[in-house]
This record gives structure tokens, C-alpha cells and sequence, in this order.
């Protein structure tokens, strides 16, 4: 292909991205999420002071995490949401991750890895466009030195 197609090509696919496609930067906007030291601190501090209902939302983890440095942690909604907000208590930091939903999805499936020091709970939260909010909690064993028994 002649390097001038190839340009025009790569400069017309960038035109075609949404203009309107952006995310929150949460660090910037509420930096006293990323400091709190309890997932309820650090949900206020993201939130304010909500009531989530205990519905909506699922978390799929390994009963038993061998390795706490990387532990899969899929998340799932069955309602629409504007974002989705992942904590967990045994860092000394609450806060992992804030996903901003984009508005033509209509459920969330996502998975990332997260690192956990010890065993503990994770709690995933959600902000649905309804102006409900969303609650999901799961305990998780990480063992120690690696391995699972």
C-alpha cells in the first residue's frame, strides 16, 4: 500500500472516533477516594452519602486466590449504569478502580486483576442512570506464600 493511502486511511479512522467519548478523570475530581483507608470512607468520599440497594450487581472470584499480587475479579450488572466504582479492605488504601460506563451500554461485563496484601472482602458499587445506586460484596481467601492448600 502507497504510504499516502496508508495516511489517509489512518486520519480517516481517527475522524471516525466519537467526539463525545471521554471518561471522568476520578483521581483528579475526588483525590480523598484514593486516600481513604475504609471502603465506606472511600465510597463517601466518591459518592457522597448513599443507600445502595443489595441487587443489580455481581462479582465473580476464585474461592481461594494463590496469587494475591493478581486475582481476576469479573463484575457484572443487570441494570444500566453511569459508573462502577471497585473497592477492597485489605490494602491501606479502599479505592482500586473507577470504570465510566458510556451511555449506549446497557450492561456491564467486565473483568480486571486486582492485587489484594491478605484475605478480605471486595465490594463493587454502582451508580445506574436511574439515580440508584448499587451494591455487591464478596469475601475471598488469598493464601499465603502462594499456594492454595
Amino acid at each position: 500500500m502507497e504510504r499516502r493511502k496508508f495516511l489517509g486511511l489512518g486520519l480517516a479512522a481517527v475522524a471516525l472516533v466519537p467526539a463525545g467519548l471521554s471518561a471522568v478523570d476520578f483521581r483528579k475530581e475526588k483525590p480523598d477516594t484514593w486516600t481513604a483507608h475504609k471502603v465506606d470512607e472511600a465510597i463517601k468520599a466518591l459518592y457522597g452519602d448513599i443507600k445502595p440497594e443489595e441487587s443489580g450487581l455481581s462479582i465473580k472470584v476464585p474461592k481461594i486466590a494463590s496469587n494475591g499480587g493478581a486475582i481476576p475479579v469479573g463484575m457484572k450488572s443487570d441494570v444500566q449504569l453511569k459508573s462502577l466504582a471497585l473497592f477492597q479492605d485489605s490494602n491501606p488504601e479502599s479505592a482500586v478502580a473507577v470504570f465510566t460506563i458510556p451511555a449506549d451500554v446497557k450492561k456491564v461485563n467486565y473483568m480486571t486483576k486486582i492485587k489484594m496484601a491478605k484475605s478480605g472482602s471486595i465490594t463493587l458499587i454502582g451508580e445506574g442512570t436511574d439515580g440508584k445506586f448499587y451494591k455487591v460484596n464478596k469475601s475471598l481467601q488469598v493464601a499465603l506464600g502462594g499456594c492454595e492448600g
